[in-house]
């Protein structure tokens, strides 16, 4: 069905083409000039001029570059074209057999196939040469490993015959029996090492425990120092804090009985000027300065009141700083405590290890006596 609709759609396609209902007519010129646009009349042509084969320069140089890898640089770059003038210059082939264009090489017939055989016989070259290569790297292995198995199986025959001919003398079967006393007598000298190590370790302990006590003993000095300065910087700083307080209370009194003293004379100096019915002006500067000296006093008042406030402070920063000091030199007292801690189980841990190898040895030295 799909097959009849194309027959049908072509035929009303030529009838279109051909009002007059003719086919089988061509126009000359319009057919030439397709041909020669699609490249048909060129190939026609190269091929009449004896070169049917034709590939890119690209695709020439990565194929054959097999055949003289020597005429291509390798790390630089070169132009494709280029490399394949090269290339086929330095190949020993009929050099009329091909010609170079814009985009290809062209090749006479035959000669694709001669270089594919060359190409061929390069592979085959160099794949039996890595072959070879690889096989003798492997066998001048086996060659080394055969080697050192040769020379133990020499000196291992050596050993035996060497025994052989030895196992029977005086002096050997002498020496079999004078060897356990000889270990013995290296384990004797191994033992006398450990214990002197052993001593050694001990003093140094004994020395880090006095130290240790030592130690204990300031730091429980320091800390009783600390709770004394403690007691006496808070004992030195209430009693100051009682006299500037009695001094304040003292201060206010005095100054609130200068001011009782001034109200009161304000108060008769006022009722006598009501008495007179006027203020003269001598009366009024006394009030002034009165009025001026009241205010002084109050001044007075409270500088003497700031003035005990920092004092207070100050003690305060005094006794913060002292606690933070002593507090610094129980931190490093603690901190050399840990050390020697540290320091005297690794002694004590040296300590049973010396024990244990001196026990062992002993054991040892003892079957090894009752052996001989």
């Amino acid at each position: 069905m799909h097959h009849g609709n194309m027959k049908f759609k072509q035929k009303q396609r030529e009838e279109q083409a051909e009002p007059d209902g003719t086919e089988g007519l061509m126009e000359n010129h319009l057919v030439i000039h397709q041909l020669r646009c699609n490249g048909v009349l060129e190939g026609i042509r190269i091929c009449r001029k004896g070169f049917p084969s034709r590939i890119l320069y690209a695709d020439f140089k990565q194929r054959y570059k097999v055949l003289n890898a020597s005429v291509i640089p390798e790390g630089q770059f070169i132009d494709n074209k280029k490399a394949s003038e090269k290339l086929l210059g330095s190949i020993d082939v009929d050099h009329t057999q091909y010609r170079f264009g814009h985009t290809k090489v062209f090749f006479k017939a035959g000669l694709l196939g001669t270089l594919e055989e060359m190409r061929d016989e390069k592979l085959a070259t160099l794949v039996t040469m890595t072959q070879a290569l690889c096989r003798g790297y492997v066998m001048r292995k086996e060659f080394v490993k055969m080697m050192q198995r040769r020379e133990s199986i020499y000196s291992i025959q050596y050993n035996l015959r060497s025994f052989m001919n030895v196992k029977n003398w005086p002096w050997l079967k002498l020496y079999f029996k004078i060897k356990p006393l000889l270990k013995s007598a290296e384990t004797e000298k191994e033992l006398s090492q450990m214990k002197d190590n052993y001593e050694k370790m001990k003093t140094d302990l004994a020395t880090a425990l006095a130290k240790k006590k030592e130690l204990e003993e300031k730091m429980v000095s320091l800390l009783q120092e600390k709770n004394d300065l403690q007691l006496q910087v808070a004992a030195a700083r209430i009693e100051e804090l009682e006299e500037e307080i009695e001094a304040e209370r003292a201060a206010r009194a005095k100054v609130e009985k200068q001011r009782a003293d001034l109200s009161r004379e304000l108060e008769e100096i006022s009722e006598r000027l009501e008495e007179a019915g006027g203020a003269t002006a001598a009366q009024i500067e006394m009030n002034k300065k009165r009025e001026a000296e009241f205010q002084k006093l109050r001044r007075d008042l409270e500088e003497s009141t700031l003035q005990h406030e920092a004092t207070a402070a100050a003690l305060r920063k005094k006794q913060a700083d002292s606690v933070a000091e002593l507090g610094e030199q129980i931190d490093n007292l603690q901190r050399v405590k840990q050390k020697l801690e540290k320091e005297k189980s690794e002694y004590k841990m040296e300590i049973d290890d010396l024990s244990s190898n001196m026990e062992n040895v002993a054991k040892a030295k003892v079957s090894g006596v009752s052996i001989s």
